[in-house]
């Protein structure tokens, strides 16, 4: 057995440091991890190379493409549709739950997870706010179930891939006679899929948190009066209130339909709007932010359509109205906001007072607070103006664009196609052509269609996540050219003796481990030839410890490092580090289970 030498014990230390902080502190996971590799560096069991080798690894630059994808599809309003016709109306947590991961995890069987989560996730991020489930009961079933999904054909993730490439290399090598088809796995992922999901929707009432939780409540003191207008011939116009989603937002209620000259007051979830009904809306910020991305319902005044520039340009922003505004004691109409500060006002609130008046018609008082729309300028022109007490942009408010929809969702299903069909076979544009090759493609055409604008592209990118992510990959590399993984593996492995099964649960738990401590994808490259070398020495079958072994690789549960879509749901569903330990742990040992008791009866030893 080779000993343990300093730079493996340096390495040990690192692992028992980030591990103990990130489970007994509040740190950022991204200062920790930069802290660990910091020490790696500087104590030389990493060249500069190998510490920085993270920024340049594909699924980590794959990642930071996928964040631009997202803002077009975002920005078109392409993931509020999904989430109204796939997701539905749930009851509960658990039927949220249940219509989430259902649908994901087929999806994730034939595409890869990780541009399936960075697309669904604005989604169901918004779809939980709008019937008030906490996005930490939805966000880590959402990673889980796409992960669990990935498990089920050759393609659902990058890590069967790289192994069925390896086993193909063994093939032609004369090592082995068996190679992966699309279906090997079927028969194992698809009772891991169900077994999960079952002990998710189960074991999520008392293992997952109460955090993420939504939007503000519309008896707060700051209620704001909106008023839209349902677009002649839109996608609104024909539907009942609740069949156009209008009938449960959070935060916000309709509190009368004009049409034409007569008042509906008392609207009821089955009434049937009509073209240019004017709908009267009384809730918070955050809601009002909501309904304007609603499709087929646009302001009621014309006066956004008579600013300068296009709508996308613009944003919403908040100002609370001085006792020396000229527009004090004014009518919304007769104030002529638009000529004096080329903004136009979207909804009015006023302390303690529900105002049920048409917006143009309400006169403003000193202490109003004005939703207005307006270009980013408005901000620096008013701040220290004595017209406004306060004036302030919301993030993530520009009105979207609609009329793009088709464009980014051809773009997003033609990302799709090309990193599942080509991910195999080479394309005639590159000799690998992967699912970075199709993000960038993806990214590229969202900017140059102007489904999203270069500013909201950076503005999405998660740089949390990004660096976790490349400090991740540089700290497996210290396991690596320590030879402290290696070791590792073979010493728990020469534990199980000559007993097929033993070896197949301890190369099964090996993978496990070091899915969470390194990356799927490390940890299957690294553990093929033992399990390929175990089987040897036993004289059985291989393929069940390479199945075992794949599986294993890429159910990286208990950590938020053990995958990549884990990462990408940490910091949306304020989660903590013991938050995946706690609700993660367990569904690894059920997975676990499932495949070490199927795989020797689907594939004998």
């Amino acid at each position: 057995m080779t000993p343990m030498t300093f730079q493996m014990l340096i390495t040990s230390g690192v692992l028992v440091f980030i591990f103990g902080l990130l489970l007994m502190t509040h740190i950022a996971p991204d200062i920790i991890m930069m802290a660990g590799l910091t020490i790696l560096l500087l104590s030389g069991v990493l060249t500069p190379a190998d510490a920085l080798s993270g920024l340049a690894n594909e699924g980590m630059v794959t990642v930071a493409v996928l964040y631009v994808v997202v803002a077009g599809l975002r920005e078109t309003g392409v993931m509020g549709w999904v989430a109204h016709r796939i997701f539905g109306k749930p009851s509960t947590i658990a039927s949220a739950q249940l219509r989430l991961m259902i649908p994901l995890g087929f999806m994730s069987a034939f595409m890869n997870n990780t541009p399936l989560v960075a697309a669904m996730l604005p989604a169901v991020t918004d779809w939980g706010r709008k019937f008030r489930i906490p996005l930490s009961k939805l966000l880590l079933p959402l990673s889980y179930a796409t992960i669990l999904g990935g498990l089920c054909t050759m393609i659902g993730t990058s890590t069967n891939v790289i192994v069925a490439g390896l086993l193909k290399d063994a093939a032609q090598a004369g090592k082995v006679d068996q190679t992966f088809e699309f279906f090997t796995l079927t028969a194992i992922g698809v009772p891991c899929a169900i077994a999960g999901m079952i002990y998710m929707v189960v074991a999520s009432r008392w293992l997952l948190p109460n955090r993420g939780s939504a939007v503000r409540n519309a008896d707060q003191s700051r209620a704001y009066t909106v008023e839209m207008l349902v677009e002649a011939g839109g996608p609104v116009s024909g539907q009942s209130i609740e069949g156009a989603g209008l009938r449960h937002l959070s935060g916000m209620y309709l509190a009368e339909v004009q049409r034409g000259e007569e008042i509906i007051a008392a609207v009821g979830p089955s009434l049937r709007l009509r073209d240019n009904d004017r709908l009267l809306f009384v809730g918070v910020v955050d809601s009002v932010v909501e309904l304007q991305r609603i499709r087929g319902l646009v302001p009621a005044t014309n006066q956004v359509f008579k600013l300068d520039g296009p709508r996308e340009g613009r944003m919403l922003i908040e100002a609370v109205v001085s006792d020396r505004c000229p527009a004090v004691g004014k009518t919304i109409r007769d104030a002529r906001f638009r000529t004096q500060y080329n903004a136009v006002v979207i909804a009015v609130a006023r302390s303690g007072e529900r105002l049920l008046q048409k917006l143009g018609d309400i006169e403003l008082q000193t202490g109003d607070t004005l939703l207005l729309e307006a270009r980013p300028s408005f901000v620096q022109q008013q701040r220290n103006s004595t017209d406004f007490y306060l004036v302030s942009s919301l993030d993530d408010s520009s009105p979207l664009r609609h009329h793009k929809a088709f464009t980014a969702l051809a773009i997003l299903v033609g990302m799709v196609i090309l990193a599942t069909l080509f991910e195999q076979h080479p394309f005639f544009i590159a000799h690998e052509f992967g699912t970075l090759h199709a993000a960038m493609l993806a990214a590229g055409l969202m900017l140059g269609t102007r489904c999203c604008s270069a500013t909201s592209a950076r503005r999405m990118v998660d740089w949390q996540v990004l660096i976790v992510i490349a400090a991740t990959i540089g700290i497996g590399k210290a396991l690596a050219v320590t030879g402290l993984a290696e070791l590792v593996a073979h010493t728990m492995v020469s534990v199980g003796g000559h007993h097929p099964m033993m070896q197949l649960a301890l190369i099964y738990l090996v993978t496990m481990m070091f899915t969470e401590l390194l990356s799927n994808n490390t940890s299957a490259v690294l553990l093929f030839p033992i399990a390929l070398a175990t089987a040897g020495e036993l004289g059985v079958n291989y393929m069940p410890f390479i199945v075992a072994m794949t599986i294993a690789a890429s159910c990286g549960f208990a950590t938020p490092v053990g995958y990549q879509t884990n990462l990408m749901v940490y910091g949306p569903g304020g989660y903590r580090f013991a938050d995946f330990l706690r609700f993660g742990g367990p569904l690894n040992l059920v997975v676990a289970a499932v495949t070490i008791t199927l795989t020797p009866i689907m594939f004998p030893f």
